[in-house]
């Protein structure tokens, strides 16, 4: 697609000490050990701080709350998924067929990474409004606008966005128990009755 080959992702264009960069990376690691062993929700600041072993000051220098610190752990993974999206659309397949292809890889990136998309429902801050995932919906604008111009491309990709919200894909789990393979035959099927001229 024409215009997405710039870096979306959005991060500080500062350079930053090296000592600030190992306090980072060492808070990181830190932090995905500790989600891995208790889990994210059971996992406070403090005690990511005092097994990092650096003060409370250094962490919130870094990530102001929880919602930042699972975003930074996100970001080698969303940086990934933009690469592979990138070097896919460069290919010129099919605008249905990239869709297809984008959506689920975007489903399966939030399904891998739930535990820690979803720490943003639990302090009311939406993902929808996150500057990479809001690429994800650019992303399924721009195909969704050359499969099938005459629809209402804005609504259609909102529909699309919304289905791979973490909440959405937890209240599918969980709530009304549905299984990866129904939720994302009915992404596809929801994706195919738009496309339908």
């Amino acid at each position: 697609m024409t215009g997405m080959d710039d870096n979306l992702l959005i991060g500080d264009a500062r350079p930053k000490r090296a000592d600030a960069v190992e306090n980072c990376a060492l808070l990181l690691r830190t932090a995905q050990q500790l989600f891995a062993e208790y889990g994210v929700e059971h996992v406070s600041m403090s005690a990511i701080a005092d097994a990092a072993g650096v003060g409370k000051g250094t962490l919130y220098r870094h990530f102001a709350n929880k919602v930042e610190l699972c975003h930074g752990l996100l970001d080698e993974d969303q940086r990934a998924l933009q690469a592979r999206t990138f070097a896919h659309l460069r290919e010129g397949s099919n605008p249905a067929t990239d869709l297809r292809w984008f959506l689920g890889e975007t489903y399966a990136f939030v399904s891998r990474n739930l535990a820690l998309l979803n720490v943003d429902g639990a302090s009311g801050i939406s993902t929808l409004d996150h500057p990479a995932h809001t690429w994800w919906r650019m992303t399924i604008r721009g195909l969704l606008a050359q499969a099938n111009p005459d629809m209402d491309v804005d609504y259609a990709a909102d529909v699309l966005y919304v289905l791979l919200d973490p909440r959405t894909i937890l209240f599918q789990r969980n709530t009304m128990g549905y299984d990866a393979d129904r939720i994302v035959d009915g992404l596809f099927a929801t994706l195919d009755r738009l496309l339908r001229p």
